[in-house]
């Protein structure tokens, strides 16, 4: 079986059955998924009822079981990225939730609250940025481990092949994987970020390429999800890989982030900032162990930078991963602590040079993955970078962009793109591709955690750090505050309804979804009920309606000119109550 999914299908809906019609040339293939039984056969197009209601869709994302039965959820829209090697690379931007019963007859008025709830988590990960396919390209795993496998691995279908970590449709797919006749309409879909340009630097064009991979192994939103579960898996862990395509030679750089890898937690009480929490019985070296196990086994060596403050509230957890990394006393594994904070205080953002000399030598060691026109491997990438900060986000997002150029630079010298002695820097058209991509994978990363785009992204973008910034910092730090204490709680129930963490049964005595709220979800509550204009926007009216008290403090603060800039970005922009 080749390694592609069917490109171009047809849903045919019958009372009785969903079709899928592969129309690819020569296709004679059809998916039959009985609504009754939830059978899932193949057969023919001659076998397509004139009668069924068709439509074009762009793949089947899997399908759930809800409280009313069984739903099909299929992509209806999707937009080109780019070609990656002659693979065109797609983001799913439309959705449909389709259900197999023909009616809601059976079910009583609670039940069908509950499945409403229910469905809108489904639309609401859904409608988070990021899911990205191909129907001929593995998009699960990096250059370099596709340069090392067998032709019986190429044989496999995508979905065989691909890296589980990265397939966020895995558990809808459940019921496709077991049978592999079908496997040709099952299609992997990835959630992070991709970014395609085509480049040109001395007269010499190649693509620049920028892919982040979010896990759905521990996988939720800030605060909620911290540190890591007892198989190891850390929360907020991305792979991240920068791919250079010139003259037939390919060449990537591999980096990691995950959340602090001990078992420790941050749940939100209303505080600005809670308290992290390290698990005082839990056994810290097992799951430890269990975590930098799986990375030298999938990456090779890992050179850990923790950018966490090292007084304060973060301290505590600085001392922890040291004290593991100290006691592990493995080879494969080095630790670095910079305090990104307390270094680069009083936007002395040049004091980032501090740590990349640090670690230069090192990153040298470590290489980076390059294979020429002819297929042969000249290097091989030998570990990688695994920065941390809090969240995984915004420091982490800067240092990663950083390494990342240095290795893009040694990269483009080899190929013969920069003459000896140019750097990156200096390349302006480029360096604004380049910042911009970086600052865009913060965004994409952080509104998938945190609920906002990322802080710091001025510095990304223009390579300053500016009061422009700060300013806007806050103001993402604000929304992520009402968003982490009022509506993250529904965020982390979706996450863990898709990705099948918690699974229906219409036959409990008491649903999950009827207890009680606490007086600051039924602030929010209320605040729905006389706001109903607010719902379109990134925040329910109540936190809106605090947030137009705090905003006219702050903005209170600042010179006429940004005051009034500010004040009415956030009236018709944010509130949507102009």
């Amino acid at each position: 079986m080749a390694a592609t999914t069917y490109e171009r299908l047809k849903l045919h809906v019958t009372p009785e059955k969903f079709y899928v019609e592969a129309c690819d040339d020569g296709a004679d293939d059809v998916l039959v998924i009985d609504r009754v039984s939830t059978e899932v056969t193949l057969s023919v197009k001659k076998d397509i009822p004139p009668s069924a209601v068709t439509r074009p869709i762009f793949g089947i994302l899997g399908t759930i079981h809800l409280v009313a039965g069984n739903y099909l959820i299929v992509i209806t829209k999707k937009t080109k990225i780019g070609e990656f090697f002659n693979h065109v690379i797609w983001k799913a931007t439309d959705f449909d939730i389709l259900s197999y019963k023909k009616t809601m007859l059976h079910l009583t008025d609670i039940q069908l609250q509950d499945n409403k709830t229910f469905l809108a988590m489904i639309n609401h990960v859904l409608n988070v940025d990021g899911f990205y396919f191909s129907t001929t390209y593995d998009l699960t795993h990096t250059l370099q481990r596709l340069s090392n496998t067998s032709p019986e691995f190429q044989e496999m279908s995508l979905l065989e092949r691909a890296d589980q970590r990265f397939v966020w449709n895995g558990h809808l797919l459940r019921e496709f994987s077991a049978q592999p006749e079908v496997h040709r309409f099952a299609l992997p879909v990835l959630h992070g970020f991709i970014t395609m340009h085509s480049c040109s630097i001395n007269g010499k064009y190649f693509d620049w390429i920028l892919i982040s991979r979010r896990s759905c192994f521990r996988a939720g939103v800030r605060y909620y999800v911290r540190g890591i579960d007892s198989e190891g898996h850390a929360a907020n862990f991305v792979e991240t890989e920068q791919i250079v395509h010139y003259n037939g030679s390919r060449a990537s750089f591999v980096q990691t982030r995950g959340s602090i890898p001990v078992f420790w937690s941050q749940r939100p009480n209303l505080k600005y900032k809670p308290q992290p929490l390290i698990n005082k019985v839990a056994n810290h070296m097992d799951g430890f162990q269990r975590h930098f196990d799986s990375q030298v086994i999938i990456y090779g060596k890992q050179v850990i930078i923790n950018l966490v403050n090292q007084k304060g509230s973060e301290k505590p957890l600085e001392q922890a991963f040291a004290t593991m990394v100290s006691s592990l006393a493995s080879g494969m594994i080095r630790y670095v602590a910079f305090d990104f904070h307390k270094e680069c205080k009083n936007m002395r953002w040049d004091r980032l040079s501090i740590l990349l000399d640090q670690v230069a030598e090192i990153q040298d060691e470590l290489s980076y993955f390059l294979v020429d026109s002819a297929g042969m491997v000249v290097t091989s990438q030998e570990g990688v970078f695994r920065s941390n900060c809090m969240d995984c986000l915004d420091r982490t997002n800067v240092i990663q962009s950083l390494l990342a150029r240095r290795s893009l630079q040694a990269q483009l010298q080899r190929l013969g793109v920069l003459h000896v002695g140019q750097k990156l820097e200096e390349q302006n058209e480029f360096e604004k591709i380049y910042k911009n991509a970086w600052a865009d994978n913060a965004n994409a990363c952080a509104k998938q955690y945190a609920g906002t785009g990322a802080l710091k992204t001025d510095f990304t973008r223009t390579g300053k750090r500016t009061q422009l910034g700060l300013l806007m910092d806050g103001w993402n730090s604000m929304i992520r505050y009402y968003k982490n204490n009022f509506s993250d709680g529904f965020r982390q129930d979706s996450i863990d309804l898709f990705l099948g963490n918690y699974s229906v049964d219409e036959l409990e005595s008491h649903s999950p979804l009827s207890v009680p709220r606490d007086l600051k979800f039924l602030a929010v509550t209320l605040g729905q009920k006389h706001w109903p204009m607010c719902f379109s926007g990134e925040l329910q009216a109540s936190e809106h309606f605090s947030l137009f008290f705090i905003t006219a403090k702050i903005l209170s603060m600042l010179p006429d000119w940004s005051r009034k800039k500010r004040w009415t970005e956030f009236v018709s922009v944010e509130s949507g109550l102009a």
